[in-house]
Parts: structure tokens; sequence; C-alpha cells
């Protein structure tokens, strides 16, 4: 469906395959559009773009459901072999060393890339609006509070002098 063969971005001029994403992800309930280049580093792929869009998500708090806007940078790099052999032994990863292992496969999923993006980018507490109160929005009786204290102010009397 949404695929991309290694072999198509080999033959692209200066390794480099431009994919255009607009689609509706099913299981996330998410519409995205997505531009990407796909690019060749001699073991490598690395993919990197941007997309944007929109997902129907349920308030942690009130559990109503709400529509977020998504934007995210996708920076991504696949390995075209194995690591294993190269990487045997247990390794610390520094940032921007994730690689995606392709075990020889010969295309890259486009649309799992896309999910997995979504899922990352999502926060951890998915709240419907700064408002939100468990189902209860905060209204001007909300802001209005009483405070005794504050009554000293009602008696003063200011004069004016003009």
């Amino acid at each position: 469906m949404h695929k991309v063969e290694i072999e198509d971005i080999e033959l692209e001029p200066n390794k480099t395959l431009h994919y255009s994403f607009d689609d509706y992800i099913e299981e996330l309930e998410c519409a995205l559009k997505a531009e990407l280049d796909l690019k060749s580093l001699g073991d490598f792929i690395e993919v990197t773009g941007h997309a944007k869009g929109k997902i129907k998500l349920i308030c942690d708090r009130c559990l109503n459901e709400f529509t977020q806007n998504l934007d995210i940078d996708i920076e991504e790099t696949y390995a075209k072999q194995s690591l294993q052999d190269e990487y045997g032994q247990e390794v610390e990863l520094q940032r921007g060393q994730f690689i995606t292992d392709l075990n020889g496969e010969k295309e890259i999923d486009i649309y799992d890339l896309l999910y997995q993006s979504v899922i990352l980018s999502l926060p951890n507490k998915k709240v419907c609006g700064i408002n939100c109160k468990e189902g209860m929005f905060v209204s001007d009786e909300d802001i209005k509070v009483h405070d005794d204290r504050m009554d000293v102010f009602k008696t003063i009397k200011i004069e004016r002098k003009d």
C-alpha cells in the first residue's frame, strides 16, 4: 500500500526519493499528510520530513472525545542489512543512533513509519483543553472567589482632586 522499494531510491538522482503521504490511519483515527525525503547513504536509508494532521483522542480527565492537531518532524534511519552481526555485544545508544534494522527487506513501510511517529508524538497525559476540570469546565463563577480580607477595600472612599 504505502511502501517504497529501496531499489527505487537507489535509482533516483542524488539517491533521494520524495514521497507524499495523504491518507487516514484507521487504527489511530488519524488523518495525516506528510512530505518525506528518503535518501540512500550506502548501507543506510535516511528518512526525513514533516507530517501534519488531526487525531481523535479521549481526554484522560473527563473521558470526552476531542480532536488534537499533529505537527511532527520525521527523522528515521534504516539499516539495509542486519546490524546484529556488527553489534553483537550490548552497547549504549546515544542520541541519533536509533536505527531500524530492515534485516534485508527490500522496501520501507511508510504507513508503519508514520503510525509509529504519531504514537510517539502523543503526550503521556491527553487532556481536551486547559480548562478541562474532569467534565466540568471552568466558568466565570469559578474565577470569582470571595475573600473576607478584601472587604476592607469596599469601604474605602477616594477623594478626587481636580
